[in-house]
């Protein structure tokens, strides 16, 4: 590490314009979610090609933004010349999740399957402020085909948001984000066992060994286009996205040295690797969220080194 189309009537969008603060509405059309799709597509090919971040910005935000431009960064560092292993990605077989709500953000969920990642789905989350901006994709998570559950819809085929306070389900969507910080520290009874849970934790300790140890840190990620946005399941749960940001830092006994970093890492490094090198990543998680009592599962994540710092 692209349908059904509906247009909105001058009307309705007019709606948008004057009211949307309040109205309830979906937050965009079908066909307007296609294109958003398209374009942001073609800009991240675009970009991924030339190893330049500043092709797809416009369509980038939160989490993705922070992995793609770190990733393009140091891909740049290394071949400036761009990318010569490029291999464009396309998506087919593409669903659309268009939530009804008040206010801004306007946001949709894109769930494709594309020509990389075998038979995961990709599950594009797509926002904006303001209908002045483009739509742009904060989330990027990739998904067992099984594992994506049937999302609550009105007779026209729009879904419900969740909020982010929401009492009525295991956890707030909105906590998530600390949750799992606090979770991955210290362990708990708010999250299933699961690859990015219980065995994430032991993948943690057994990264400290003779001569290196490797210490972590979690951060709850929440401000802006990092907060955790929710779709209702039918069952009454959620699908929740959400946001982490940790540091892994790696330090050599007397003696010793830290493995050397790649060549990606050390693009994004300040500094000289001598003793210890601290690495900051961003992580975004996709999570279903039980009505009522339970636990919540992780059911995909994709994390992104965005910086790092020798000594």
């Amino acid at each position: 590490m692209v349908v059904s189309l509906t247009a909105m009537s001058m009307t309705a969008s007019g709606c948008v314009v004057v009211h949307g603060e309040r109205e309830v509405l979906p937050a965009t059309t079908r066909a307007e979610a296609a294109r958003a799709l398209e374009q942001f597509t073609a800009a991240y090919n675009k970009a991924d090609k030339a190893y330049d971040a500043s092709l797809d910005a416009d369509y980038t935000t939160g989490a993705l933004a922070d992995i793609d431009s770190a990733r393009l960064k140091a891909g740049h560092a290394n071949s400036p010349a761009g990318n010569s292993g490029h291999s464009a990605l396309e998506f087919d077989d593409v669903k659309y999740t268009i939530p009804k709500k008040a206010g801004w953000p306007r946001w949709f969920v894109a769930d494709a399957h594309g020509n990389k990642g075998g038979d995961e789905r990709w599950l594009l989350v797509f926002t904006r402020n303001s209908l002045s901006e483009p739509f742009q994709v904060a989330y990027l998570t990739l998904v067992a085909p099984n594992d994506i559950p049937k999302f609550k819809t009105d007779k026209a085929g729009w879904a419900e948001a969740v909020p982010a306070n929401s009492a009525q389900l295991a956890a707030s969507p909105g906590d998530l984000s600390q949750d799992y910080a606090t979770y991955l520290k210290n362990g708990g009874s708010v999250f299933a066992d699961g690859a990015h849970t219980s065995g994430w934790r032991t993948d943690r300790r057994k990264s400290t060994k003779p001569g290196l140890a490797t210490q972590y840190i979690d951060e709850a990620l929440t401000n802006g286009d990092f907060a955790a946005l929710a779709l209702r399941t039918a069952d009454g749960g959620a699908l929740v996205f959400f946001t982490t940001r940790y540091y892994a830092k790696q330090t050599a006994a007397a003696g010793a040295s830290v493995p050397t970093p790649n060549r990606d890492v050390k693009a994004l490094t300040k500094g000289e690797v001598k003793q210890s090198l601290t690495m900051e990543f961003v992580s975004n998680q996709v999570a279903l969220d039980p009505a009522g009592t339970g636990k919540v599962s992780i059911l995909g994540r994709i994390q992104g080194l965005t910086s790092a710092e020798g000594s």
